[in-house]
């Protein structure tokens, strides 16, 4: 390694942790600022230099520069001579002016601009290595009218229409392609969600039919990339040239780029047809066999977004203290973390049977009506306008503010989080609920569907080993249908718990449910 580059890079990562120091983490994560280590950014050049051709010059472009991490592997891993053009994107000047003051010797062309809003270089102008960290900025950091405006440019530029829930990543992709070289290389380290939530969709249609997808690399969640982002990393790698016939993806997770843990050859068709391709190295394409899932008995939500549980979700000592009218609360259940057991007992009034008590306000009275006949929920009414509880978004999208969705009891719920290296090797929790009690929005809850409800009424004690049958489900079966984050995180959406296969819980089931109008051993027959 030439020694003055090292010795740049070791004051580059000094002018980082300096830059870093001065912004607040709340700033960094609304601007999505998260820097590439060093090791990861070398290792991206490295992987990169073997795809290029060795004869061929290299014009480098990165589209969100920061202090420069990728531009200073590129002078580790490439030879001076082979690289002729080094073009660099930098929005905010608290990161662009001391990088620009850092690398002012070399051949780097540092833009202190918005690279969204620059036009596209003239087609011998273009580049033909691409890598890039985009900014990690969720989608409701970013106003509507340059989420339309960046809709349009990235439809535009890379064919991909967005999906409104996208982060700025998934804009990025579409606002770059125009200024890739035909044929030229792209390395895009961008968190994997994209790879199995509904918004990534448009991305991956993108990756599959506008350009040559090579290789995806998923990080081992639990060896987060960046210290300060909880987000677990893909790097995604393509060319720009439709893709060849009978085209296959490699497919790789953990260790490096070039020297993985798993790795398995995908077909691009398969992955076309699979919405969750997290499954993948792991595991084979999907089976095509139409097996019973909880989708078939359970209609599924998450439970409640109050809008502020800590103005909404009272103790029972504060209700009384405050002389709150109890008939506009009703019970809810405390975080899973409080819950002593797994089976949820009810005292004679349908409450919970726990330590800590807590009730969900909860009325559709207007404002005039409560003021005349609650006085003193007018009162708390008024402390929760002085803190501003009905500007937030959930609470002024609905009428009147201090109603809640309607989420009745249920006896059968399910943590929304887990953690892969939970003791007793089972990430989610299935809990069994006697009471009366709603839950917030860090359960799903499962509502019997038609035939499971009227089962369950003739017959009280099927919940019981309904509840057995549900804790009996794979755990890598819930794994492989929700989403993983850094640390270990799994998260399941309703819909996503809805597809983990249950035929253990169908086989039982037989006598009493009919599923979509056909008899549970039609399952597993293969689907046309």
């Amino acid at each position: 390694m030439n020694k003055s580059v090292s010795g740049q890079e070791v004051r580059r990562l000094a002018v980082q942790a300096e830059l870093d120091a001065a912004k607040n983490q709340v700033e960094r994560n609304r601007m999505g600022q998260f820097a590439t280590p060093t090791e990861l950014a070398v290792e991206m050049l490295r992987y990169a230099k073997t795809e290029l051709d060795p004869t061929s010059a290299v014009r480098f472009i990165d589209p969100a520069i920061g202090t420069g991490s990728f531009y200073s592997a590129l002078l580790r891993v490439f030879p001076g001579e082979r690289v002729t053009d080094a073009v660099g994107y930098e929005i905010d000047p608290h990161y662009g002016q001391p990088a620009a003051r850092l690398w002012k010797e070399t051949a780097l062309d540092l833009r202190l601009e918005d690279f969204t809003l620059a036009p596209v270089p003239a087609e011998g102008e273009k580049f033909n290595l691409l890598i890039c960290n985009p900014p990690y900025v969720r989608h409701h950091h970013i106003a509507s009218p340059l989420k339309r405006q960046l809709k349009a440019l990235a439809w535009q530029g890379g064919g991909i229409e967005v999906n409104g829930l996208s982060g700025l990543y998934c804009y990025f992709l579409g606002l770059a392609h125009p200024w890739m070289a035909d044929g030229g290389l792209a390395g895009w380290l961008i968190p994997s969600e994209f790879m199995d939530v509904n918004y990534g969709a448009s991305v991956k249609r993108y990756l599959l039919d506008q350009v040559t997808l090579l290789h995806i690399h998923r990080f081992d969640p639990n060896e987060v990339q960046f210290r300060d982002a909880l987000v677990s990393s893909a790097v995604v790698w393509f060319s720009k040239q439709a893709p060849p016939p009978g085209h296959r993806v490699r497919m790789t997770f953990g260790g490096s780029q070039l020297k993985p843990a798993l790795e398995r050859w995908v077909p691009a068709d398969t992955l076309r047809d699979d919405p969750k391709w997290t499954r993948y190295p792991q595991k084979e394409s999907r089976a095509r066999l139409r097996l019973p899932v909880l989708a078939d008995f359970f209609t599924i939500k998450r439970g409640l977004v109050t809008g502020s549980n800590s103005y909404f979700i009272l103790p029972a000592e504060e209700i009384e203290c405050r002389s709150l009218p109890t008939e506009v609360f009703q019970p809810i259940l405390p975080s899973p973390r409080y819950l002593p057991a797994d089976e949820i007992l009810a005292d004679a009034s349908g409450n919970p049977r726990l330590e800590r008590r807590l009730f969900l306000l909860s009325c559709r009275l207007k404002e005039e009506v409560v003021k005349e006949r609650y006085p003193k929920l007018w009162d708390y009414l008024l402390e929760g306008r002085e803190k501003g509880i009905p500007d937030g978004y959930t609470c002024r999208n609905r009428s009147p503010w201090y109603a809640q969705e309607h989420r009745p009891a249920t006896p059968f719920l399910c943590t929304y989080i887990g953690r892969s290296d939970k003791k007793g090797g089972r990430p989610f929790r299935f809990f069994l609920n006697h009471s009366n009690a709603t839950a917030p929005n860090v359960y799903l809850m499962l509502y019997p569907r038609r035939g499971l409800d009227q089962a369950l009424t003739v017959s009280p004690r099927l919940k019981f080993r309904i509840w057995n049958l549900l804790n009996s489900i794979d755990p890598g079966q819930m794994l492989s249908e929700g989403r993983v984050y850094g640390g270990g995180m799994h998260k399941l959406e309703p819909k996503e718990l809805g597809r983990v296969p249950t035929p253990a819980l169908a086989e039982f089931l037989l006598p009493w449910v009919d599923v979509e109008g056909q008899q549970l051993e039609l399952f597993g027959s293969a689907s046309p």
